[in-house]
């Protein structure tokens, strides 16, 4: 949870109104950065509206964060490790090496999220991604999530 590259994690939320799900990844879209997902954790429930997807998504549904009885946070990763930063290294060169990574993590997270959908799952949001997803790569994440949310089926 500290490492620092590109993992995928999914918030599992106890609302008033049941159980919600947000999926998520490490890896910005606009720098050569990926973060662990505990530094993404609190940024979450934040008030910067830059960084708190969940607690935006919440309130969209018309739920409170402070009336929620619990965060789970499941993470899977890192599935690449984040760019290095050799000393003295472009920083346009190193965001062209960070995008392949970011590109494919960001299919297998779209990915997850309908697999979580698709099973009945309530997914809080709808993520939008044109990458092609690599299967093959893909399948041990599912895996891994499947151990905690039994209704995916990996294989299928």
């Amino acid at each position: 949870m500290l490492r620092r590259g590109f993992w995928l994690y999914v918030w599992r939320v106890e609302t008033p109104t049941g159980e919600m799900l947000y999926v998520g990844r490490t890896g910005d879209s606009s720098s050569p950065n990926a973060s662990a997902p505990f530094t993404r954790m609190g940024q979450h429930l934040g008030t910067n509206k830059n960084q708190n997807a969940l607690r935006r998504q919440l309130v969209a549904a018309g739920v409170e964060p402070e009336d929620c009885a619990e965060f789970d946070l499941i993470a899977h990763g890192p599935i690449f490790p984040e760019v290095e930063k050799p000393e003295g290294a472009d920083h346009s060169a190193r965001f062209e090496a960070h995008k392949p990574r970011r590109d494919a993590v960001a299919a297998m997270e779209k990915a997850l999220a309908d697999a979580l959908q698709d099973a009945g799952y309530r997914v809080l949001n709808t993520v939008k991604c044109k990458q092609l997803l690599n299967i093959d790569a893909f399948a041990p994440v599912l895996e891994a999530f499947a151990e905690e949310f039994p209704r995916l089926t990996p294989g299928e």
